[in-house]
């Protein structure tokens, strides 16, 4: 996949694991779509280096999404523990 890929698998995964984890978040919209191309990113990386899993080389790859989304809900989460609800 290219770079390209990883970003538009990146917003999708950021908005997934929205859904999942709904609330208000400290960066508001960009913030969370910021931290979904992270965590794509992030996912991929930890899943290749450390699972064993080589990353596909096509766009519709189960394990990559789950790699993308569970990486995108750990930085949200992080990111939430970090900054806390800064929008009160």
């Amino acid at each position: 996949m290219g770079i390209i890929s990883w970003i538009v698998l990146g917003l999708l995964a950021g908005a997934i694991a929205k859904v999942l984890l709904p609330g208000r978040d400290p960066g508001g919209l960009i913030g969370t779509t910021a931290i979904g191309i992270a965590g794509a990113f992030l996912g991929g990386w930890l899943s290749a280096k450390f699972l064993h899993k080589p990353i596909a080389k096509h766009f519709f790859d189960a394990p990559t999404w789950g790699a993308a989304i569970v990486g995108s809900l750990v930085l949200l989460v992080a990111y939430r523990i970090l900054f806390g609800n800064s929008r009160d």
